[in-house]
């Protein structure tokens, strides 16, 4: 169980994809998504300048939805949950 920087919303899982590139983080999310049941949050952690832009597209696209994105030193955290 991982903990989220407000401090309040727990993570079923945290993905790290630093080092991956579009389109990978966006795809590996989804995937992770797909596996977790209806409710669970997930933490994507990603260095990919992209990602921003295309993981919450795909989470409009697929149904989920994006809590929260946090700019971090070199990478972006997002947090996803599946409805």
């Amino acid at each position: 169980m991982t903990n989220f920087p407000e401090g309040n919303t727990s993570a079923a899982e945290e993905l790290d994809l630093r080092g991956l590139k579009c389109p990978l983080p966006a795809l590996f999310a989804r995937r992770a998504l797909a596996r977790l049941p209806k409710g669970a949050k997930l933490m994507v952690v990603t260095d990919d300048p992209l990602a921003p832009v295309d993981i919450p597209h795909m989470c409009w696209r697929e149904g989920y939805e994006v809590l929260s994105t946090e700019p971090r030193t070199g990478a972006t955290a997002l947090i996803l949950e599946k409805p």
